[in-house]
């Protein structure tokens, strides 16, 4: 759940009457800026994701069949294709 900060706290007086005479009340979203992170960078998901996909890759290399992987990766048929052809490698799609 996201964490809300009271913006009194944050921000100095005369910005805040500044936001307040735009969205006094309302609950904003601001973005970080210039230091956006790829989707999954900051929680690991990304890096996860690409060691499963390598436990994939090599579990086929060792002759495991694709029906095999998709029950123990829990993975459609076209996820697992992808995975082993290294589509959508810089995506890191969740299949």
């Amino acid at each position: 759940m996201a964490r809300y900060r009271n913006a009194a706290d944050v921000l100095p007086a005369e910005l805040l009457a500044a936001v307040q005479r735009y969205a006094a009340g309302e609950q904003l979203y601001i973005p970080r800026g210039d230091e956006r992170l790829p989707w999954g960078a900051r929680s690991g998901a990304r890096a996860e994701l690409a060691r499963r996909n390598e436990r994939i890759r090599q579990r086929r290399a060792e002759g495991a069949t694709i029906e095999q992987l998709m029950r123990e990766f829990h993975l459609g048929y076209d996820s697992i294709r992808k995975i082993i052809s290294g589509k959508n490698e810089s995506s890191c799609s969740r299949g």
